[in-house]
């Protein structure tokens, strides 16, 4: 069986909310798309682009922002870097105009409507999540690209092999958790393990670097949406909680920045229901950013976005967590054991409900704190293993395709069900457990194919059909 090369940058992503196979992924396929018209063609011989929708994208697509999402990418803009800002009023720009700037170079009309089809009762055969760009040029000729946005920001072109990437062989290649095992036997950590197989594209200075990056992203996104008032967009008028929660326990602390912040915190003790509120806080914060088109970091999807940064939040305040070498050392495990959930079931809600998201997140966070706490090997395993154990069969149901209700709150639980894990693992002897990580991940993925698709990121059953929300049109 061949091995499967993901980098920790693969699973760790930055970008905008509210989702990663609905915003992301499209985003990524509609600036490929313009990649490619510029091979081919040029833009300034581009008639005309239409985008078309199928399955899942089309049925939850406008509470997700997939229309957004393939407007910002077909006019060039980045999600690592565009100013979120920025994005309501170029969208209101394009709808109110009918113009759309292509590649951020050409002006071509482009009413909404007409432009960006949902085609609500078709779907293509290899992913739920699928979309196609018919473009026209102003000599007649046309073609069309096929994408399917596949969980996490990642994306697959129709007809293309392993996403169109290069093969990569890893010092350690690995595809299951027994083959993590294999390589720790001879004595090294899962994160070394991690560190040493990203040798392969990088020197390991710059995955250190590129990983505190993503770590400050998850910070900067956790203190902003602490920070934020207001009601979250989308119609179901939810309220953000973030903020009065972390008003409330803050009391009257004042501080100017994270790093005081986090004093602040940890100054409040250990109190259980103090952790309980500020993991929850925690994750509350980077959901409702999420859900406000904010700066995100796919873990390892937008819509499971909270419960890794709350866990390592949780680790930094109360476990004293807070040193570089601890934060790179509990992001690398948490991206190994996504992976391997990545090869051996999905992180696609669309394909495998809300367990592929919030219970893979929550099997990552488990795992990553049990070695930054002096766990084994086989504990950190274990960890995950419980944690997705307790996950198995979650559907994916948001009310009015909103990534809100449940999502918002499933995070919390989510990073609360890691700690659990975590403290179970740390005290346990893994030599008799019973269920192994690849065992609970086969299961997941039988799970995710019996599962009925409305409960797959559809909107078509559970709470999304017994509290129903029109959403406007585009």
């Amino acid at each position: 069986m061949p091995h499967e090369s993901i980098s920790v940058f693969d699973m760790f992503k930055i970008g905008v909310g509210p989702s990663s196979s609905h915003t992301l992924g499209p985003w990524r396929a509609a600036l490929r798309c313009v990649d490619t018209i510029k091979q081919k063609a040029s833009l300034a011989n581009v008639a005309s682009v239409t985008v078309l929708l199928y399955g899942s994208l089309a049925k939850t697509g406008r509470g997700h922002g997939t229309d957004i999402a393939v407007m910002l990418g077909l006019c060039g803009e980045d999600p690592v870097t565009i100013d979120v800002n920025s994005i309501t009023p170029k969208i209101h720009s394009i709808t109110t105009e009918h113009q759309l700037l292509l590649g951020g170079e050409l002006m071509i009309e482009f009413p909404v409507a007409e432009r960006v089809q949902f085609l609500f009762h078709e779907s293509l055969p290899f992913h739920p999540n699928g979309l196609s760009f018919l473009v026209s040029l102003k000599n007649g000729e046309s073609w069309s690209e096929t994408f399917y946005s596949v969980g996490g920001g990642f994306v697959v072109k129709e007809g293309e092999e392993n996403g169109g990437k290069a093969s990569i062989d890893l010092p350690f290649p690995i595809n299951t958790a027994d083959d993590l095992l294999h390589w720790c036997m001879k004595g090294i950590s899962i994160s070394e393990v991690v560190l040493e197989n990203e040798t392969a594209w990088r020197t390991e200075t710059e995955t250190r670097k590129g990983v505190l990056q993503i770590w400050n992203a998850m910070k900067e996104c956790t203190f902003r949406g602490c920070h934020a008032q207001g009601q979250l967009p989308g119609g179901l008028q939810v309220r953000r909680r973030a903020f009065d929660l972390n008003k409330r326990l803050m009391k009257d602390k004042i501080y100017a920045d994270y790093t005081e912040w986090i004093e602040c915190i940890k100054q409040g003790g250990n109190d259980f229901t103090y952790i309980l509120d500020w993991v929850s806080c925690f994750a509350l914060a980077v959901n409702e950013e999420n859900a406000s088109f904010g700066r995100v970091v796919t873990a390892p999807t937008n819509g499971a976005a909270g419960v890794i940064p709350a866990v390592l939040q949780y680790y930094i305040a109360f476990c004293d967590g807070n040193t570089e070498e601890k934060i790179i050392k509990f992001l690398l495990v948490a991206s190994e054991i996504g992976s391997i959930f990545k090869k051996g079931a999905t992180i696609s809600a669309a394909m495998g409900g809300c367990q592929a998201e919030i219970g893979v997140s929550s099997a990552m966070a488990a795992a990553a704190l049990t070695e930054c706490m002096g766990g084994t090997q086989r504990q950190s395993l274990m960890a995950a293993e419980i944690a997705m154990e307790h996950h198995l069969g979650l559907t994916c149901d948001p009310i009015g395709g909103l990534v809100q209700i449940p999502c918002i709150e499933r995070n919390t639980m989510g990073a609360i069900k890691a700690i659990t894990a975590s403290q179970l693992a740390l005290q346990s002897s893994p030599d008799y457990a019973i269920v192994s990580l690849d065992k609970v991940i086969k299961t997941m993925w039988d799970t995710a194919l019996d599962m009925n698709s409305k409960y797959k990121e559809t909107a078509d059953g559970g709470l999304a059909i017994h509290i129903p929300l029109s959403l406007p049109e585009c």
